[in-house]
């Protein structure tokens, strides 16, 4: 009898495992045409045969009697979404790439594929890998447009490869945290003031201070050692090796400079961050001074004639022969000019940025960075490769809207070559509601088209710009045209309810783009979208799948948050899969539909 009700259960579960499909293949259709129906022109997208685990939770959801789970967890696996590809061999990845495009062409859809094999990927976190070099890469995206062919191909780059550069890796192992910290202290200023000007103008001018005074002490370091000898006294350091001490009394001789001896108290706060300027207090003074002080003997002379010599208490004996020498010290001038001639050669690394625009100085570490330059080099070859095809359409990374400013992933997306690109992904594996979505997008389309026109990035609009200011923007400034615009895709398979916010405090690197709780299934995929702009929104990331272990600070195995150990990265994820259903928006609907007269 045990023996009788073992088989007659295995083969019920096997009977409803086989069957429902079947069953509910009227709410599989319709949810794979929820936005197929909004248009006849609309490009029907492939979906790629289910992860073997997701049927097993399929049928394990069935046996138990849970058919609405069971029937909803079906309905998304089976939605057109892409397929990944990473770590492949070429030979393995051809062949792979060309089953999959055949397969779709066979149907008459467009497969959508994820390339996912850069060097260095995700910085050694929990997606670490990619190819070995630069050549390997080359040779795997090279067998990648083997297998396409002729064929059609939606194709989203090296998710995170720009957004997440090798220079940023050096700052955190994840972005999100820091750039959602640096974004939402931006957000504030922006709603105090309406606008982010004044307070990007405030901090480039800051910078311009410290840049200047960086030149205005080379400068006197220079002039130092060329008068060494006429001004060696230095009260509090007498050292004869060191230059700092007789920055002070140059400033006093040539009048260039205000605050010699206030620099003393100030002086030693700011080497600590700047050792090479040993005249940190001078931008008190330095608003007009900055540019060239020593050419410009009208400016020292306006304010600094006086000052620096009542309050330079220290050099005494020096400044005794200041007054007389201070008709002699023009002669002092003139040798000024020649010495900024090996400044550009002596401060080589500084001197490529040394002005006061923040992009250059956050840009020359991308520059200098072997690993960074290489990771350009890659997508750039991919994308030459891939678009020569003639049927594939390429989209690079672009992060998403609560990570870089409009002004940072701009100029990565134009060295990367989003001129040949079709285009640009935002949100992919994150879960920016699709409004922030599309605002960011758009955003960047306005950027890129006005830098293409020879315009600063740096004075384009951005995501945390109050929408009255961002629209004056865009209305003067943006193509009326959006042929003239890149386009983009969103990833909206996991952004039903928005990003996780966790709790303050909770844990020490809440990781919220980690298999956070309780988010749900986000838009059918389509390329329906009612947004000029905005070519499709897609199923990039796999849902289901999981991030990784999401440590979120502590040592592990646990995830603080879930109370599990999670599966690894790529990996299926069945309480996350339950989740992403039963919180879907909108909801995935697990009744079969009557169908009736079409309004």
């Amino acid at each position: 009898m045990r023996k009788r009700r073992k088989i007659l259960t295995v083969s019920t579960a096997v009977v409803a495992a086989a069957t429902l499909p079947l069953l509910m293949s009227p709410v599989v259709s319709a949810a794979g045409r929820e936005d197929a129906d909004e248009s006849s022109r609309a490009t029907r997208l492939y979906v790629p045969p289910p992860d073997r685990e997701s049927y097993r939770q399929v049928a394990r959801l069935a046996w138990r009697g849970d058919f609405r789970d069971s029937a909803g967890l079906l309905a998304m696996v089976r939605t057109p979404q892409a397929i990944w590809y990473g770590d492949e061999t070429p030979e393995q990845v051809e062949r792979l790439v060309r089953r999959t495009t055949l397969s779709a062409a066979w149907q008459g859809k467009l497969p959508v594929l994820t390339l996912y094999n850069v060097p260095g990927r995700d910085c050694g976190s929990y997606s670490s890998g990619g190819a070995n070099g630069i050549a390997a890469y080359e040779a795997w995206i090279d067998a990648v447009a083997d297998g396409i062919g002729d064929r059609q191909a939606l194709i989203v780059l090296e998710p995170d490869s720009l957004a997440l550069l090798p220079s940023d890796c050096t700052a955190a192992a994840d972005p999100d945290p820091a750039g959602q910290t640096d974004q939402a202290d931006q957000a504030d200023q922006t709603d105090q003031t309406g606008q982010t000007d004044p307070a990007a103008q405030t901090d480039q001018n800051d910078q311009a201070d410290q840049n200047d005074q960086t030149g205005q002490a080379d400068q006197a370091d220079q002039t130092g050692q060329a008068a060494a000898g006429e001004q060696p006294a230095a009260g509090e350091q007498p050292a004869a090796g060191e230059q700092p001490a007789e920055l002070p009394p140059l400033p006093d001789a040539h009048a260039s400079t205000a605050p010699p001896t206030g620099s003393a108290a100030p002086g030693t706060a700011q080497e600590a961050a700047q050792p090479a300027n040993p005249q940190p207090t001078a931008p008190q003074p330095t608003g007009p001074q900055p540019t060239d002080p020593p050419a410009t003997g009208p400016q020292a002379p306006g304010q600094q004639s006086t000052s620096p010599q009542t309050p330079a208490p220290d050099p005494s004996a020096s400044q005794s022969p200041a007054p007389e020498p201070s008709t002699a010290q023009p002669s002092t001038l003139p040798e000024l000019p020649p010495l900024p001639k090996p400044d550009p050669v002596t401060p080589d690394p500084d001197g490529a940025t040394g002005t006061s625009d923040p992009t250059d100085v956050t840009d020359a570490p991308e520059v200098e960075d072997p690993e960074t330059a290489a990771r350009y080099s890659e997508i750039n070859y991919a994308v030459d490769v891939l678009t020569a095809l003639g049927h594939t359409a390429v989209y690079l990374d672009a992060g998403h809207a609560g990570w870089h400013s409009v002004s940072s992933i701009v100029p990565r997306l134009i060295k990367a070559g989003i001129d040949r690109a079709t285009g640009f992904a935002l949100n992919v594996s994150h879960y920016q509601t699709d409004q922030d979505s599309a605002w960011y997008g758009r955003l960047i389309s306005s950027c890129l088209a006005y830098a293409d026109e020879g315009g600063d990035p740096e004075d384009c609009a951005d995501q945390r710009w109050s929408k009255r200011h961002a629209r004056r923007w865009l209305r003067a400034h943006a193509p009326g045209d959006s042929s003239r615009m890149k386009h983009f895709v969103t990833d909206t398979s996991r952004n039903g309810r928005g990003p996780w916010i966790p709790r303050l405090g909770a844990h020490v690197d809440a990781e919220p783009w980690c298999n956070p709780p309780e988010r749900g299934l986000g838009r059918r995929p389509t390329t329906h979208t009612g947004d000029p702009l905005l070519d499709a929104a897609l199923w990039v990331k796999t849902p289901g799948e999981s991030d990784g272990r999401c440590l979120r600070g502590t040592d592990g195995p646990l995830d603080p948050e879930r109370g599990t150990v999670n599966p690894e990265a790529g990996e299926w994820f069945p309480e996350q899969a339950l989740e992403l259903v039963r919180y879907a928006e909108p909801a995935v609907g697990v009744i079969r539909r009557t169908t009736g007269p079409r309004h």
